[in-house]
């Protein structure tokens, strides 16, 4: 069976609700989690108008700070729920890129992870972070939707 998930995080409540079924797992077979959010990197042609305010170090150190404080509160959540956590923060403009990165670095057997199922016009725009993971990890994925 699986003793190492990485949980992929991102704040949305579908995330959140994995979170919590990977906690579950988790606790069934013993084994350990490492959650981690991917964070975006600085722009200058930003489309969020506080990121033209900032400098790269201030913003960085603003997304990571965010990060921390959000990771320390699914890590306190797995410890209540008696899991051993890990968590991790990495800035990347793609965040599929730094789940595996990091799911390999880990040494985890198993990425958990929500789908937000968006198709159409909308997914191919947007894009499929988890379906990208899917395309490249060669670690097992399941997938929360």
């Amino acid at each position: 069976m699986f003793t190492h998930l990485l949980v992929a995080v991102d704040g949305s409540a579908l995330a959140e609700a994995a979170f919590h079924k990977a906690l579950l797992l988790a606790q069934e077979t013993q084994a350990s989690i490492t959650a981690v959010r991917a964070c975006p990197d600085f722009h200058v042609t930003a489309y969020h108008t506080e990121m033209l305010t900032d400098t790269r170090e201030q913003f960085e150190e603003a997304v990571l700070e965010d990060a921390t404080r959000y990771l320390e509160g699914i890590a306190q959540e797995a410890a209540a729920a008696g899991v051993p956590c890990d968590t991790s923060s990495q800035i990347n403009d793609h965040p599929y890129d730094a789940i595996i990165k990091t799911a390999e670095d880990k040494n985890c057997d198993l990425i958990v992870m929500a789908s937000h199922g968006r198709r159409g016009v909308k997914g191919l725009l947007i894009g499929s972070e988890t379906l990208k993971v899917l395309t490249h990890s060669k670690i097992p994925v399941l997938v929360y939707r």
